[in-house]
């Protein structure tokens, strides 16, 4: 029977939708609708597995996944053994910690002999713990915010993104105790055949994520503007240039930034460069 690399991620939510386009940018076609479980790729040898995320390190620390797509926050708080193969750049957020609105708060030093409810005790233990803050931590789970509401907790540690889940609980988001995204974790203890999958896997994730944010354009300048025009386009190495049927013109071909693009648009123009045509691009292999 042929080697196959199992790989859980979250079953539902934001975090499995970007796992699921990420491995489909991949080229690695699989079901993932209808409440399915378990599907296997049909053009590589890979087994997804849809679970709960919380539940996702320890299946992973197990052996019982190969590799895990999951929250770093997730990951870091359940304390499991794995191996952080890298961050993936999406579902970022981060860990902070909520005071009521009214209260006065000048630093960390402010949460000494406070109660803190979180779900996230192994975290912020830590981070009590590595800036000397005396205080005790309440576990719950759910709905943290309404904690210091109900006096249960002086102050709270939660996930945010937006925030507005803090301010319509009269609450104000204060120290940031843990910033995180989603990451690639692995099994410690992968046989040969299993990593070399995954290094084909980590190949084509690089080569899906060094396209990102990047645009593939093309552009016709006069001859004498090349050098200027090169100058403001360094590309992957150099631009690609290439003579026009029309004497004195050549067309520029270079991948940039798409931010770094947008700074350089009049001063292209300025040098003379016309026609510009941006495209995307799926996949950069360096």
């Amino acid at each position: 029977m042929s080697t196959v690399l199992r790989l859980a991620i979250q079953k539902s939510g934001r975090l499995s939708e970007e796992s699921i386009k990420l491995i489909k940018e991949c080229g690695i076609e699989f079901s993932s609708g209808g409440g399915t479980l378990k599907s296997v790729a049909h053009n590589f040898p890979i087994e997804v597995l849809f679970l709960r995320d919380d539940d996702i390190p320890g299946y992973v620390a197990d052996g019982v996944a190969d590799i895990g797509i999951v929250g770093e926050n997730v990951a870091v708080e359940t304390r499991k053994k794995l191996t952080t193969v890298r961050q993936l750049g999406f579902s970022t957020c981060r860990l902070s910690i909520g005071v009521p609105k009214g209260m006065e708060f000048t630093g960390k030093e402010s949460l000494n002999g406070m109660r803190i409810a979180t779900s996230y005790p192994n975290i912020l233990s830590d981070y009590l713990f590595e800036n000397n803050i005396k205080a005790s931590i309440h576990e719950i789970s759910g709905s943290v915010e309404i904690a210091p509401g109900i006096g249960l907790a002086d102050a709270i540690c939660d996930i945010v993104s937006s925030g507005s889940t803090l301010i319509s609980n009269g609450l104000k988001e204060t120290e940031v105790v843990f910033r995180s995204q989603a990451i690639l974790a692995a099994c410690p203890q992968l046989s040969a055949d299993k990593q070399a999958i995954l290094d084909e896997l980590m190949f084509r994730i690089s080569a899906v994520k060094n396209a990102e944010k990047t645009k593939y354009i093309m552009l016709n300048v006069p001859d004498h503007a090349i050098k200027t025009v090169t100058n403001l386009l360094p590309g992957v190495k150099s631009p690609t240039v290439m003579p026009l049927a029309e004497k004195g013109w050549s067309s520029l071909h270079s991948v940039v930034k798409e931010s770094d693009f947008w700074e350089i648009l009049s001063k292209l123009k300025e040098a003379g460069a016309e026609g510009i045509l941006v495209l995307p691009i799926e996949k950069i292999v360096k």
